[in-house]
């Protein structure tokens, strides 16, 4: 058991710790706007992996493997959602203009749709969409009881708000928000082009 409580943590961070769109969100929003914020973008990733952790515990694989009707909208809708995403950090881009490096006051409002925001990017994930379709599902088969599940679906949740936390730490230290005013239409550019990126390949490789 011990096993394989271990094997879970060891691929779980492994795929935290590879670039995708929740990286790229938690990342953009805490040299961006505050640590604060990004920690509520952070919360609604967790729970985004919660909700992925539980369908994939009740037998994910086996739904989409049933019914590729569903797979298919949940691929083009989470393509379309990214592109969204990337088209607002594209335009938000274009229109930058240098601001204070103050860190900005952050709002109950801007928090909560930074939480949703973080829910949403999430859940549209192509990465969450086939590890916990696939790769997930491996490690609760039939022989898993339901004690391991839960301290599975426990250790997923942790971690991942564990990684996404020292990566909104990391990115909302001083010397890295400084760096991105210097750079911060480039940066934002980017980061919209690879969330428009990341949506165009969910859609088309569904």
């Amino acid at each position: 058991m011990l096993m394989l409580f271990l094997t879970v943590a060891l691929v779980h961070i492994v795929a935290l710790m590879s670039p995708g769109p929740d990286f790229f969100f938690v990342s953009q929003t805490a040299v961006s706007r505050s640590r604060k914020e990004a920690m509520m973008g952070v919360l609604g990733i967790t729970v985004g992996v919660m909700i992925w952790a539980g369908v994939a515990l009740l037998g994910l694989n086996l739904i989409l493997a049933k019914m590729a009707w569903l797979h298919n909208i949940i691929m083009v809708g989470g393509g379309l959602y990214l592109c969204w995403m990337g088209y607002q950090m594209l335009r938000g881009a274009l229109k930058k203009e240098q601001q204070s490096g103050d860190a900005p006051q952050v709002e109950l409002a801007a928090s909560g749709r930074s939480f949703i925001k973080g829910l949403l990017t999430n859940l549209a994930n192509p990465k969450a969409i086939i590890y916990f379709g696939s790769v997930f599902s491996l490690f609760v088969g039939d022989s898993v009881g339901a004690g391991a599940r839960w301290g599975i679906f426990m250790l997923i949740a942790l971690e991942t708000f564990a990684w996404f936390t020292v990566v909104a730490s990391l990115f909302a230290l001083p010397k890295i928000r400084r760096g991105y005013q210097r750079l911060a239409k480039w940066i934002d550019g980017f980061a919209g082009a690879l969330f428009a990126g990341f949506g165009i390949h969910l859609i088309i490789s569904r």
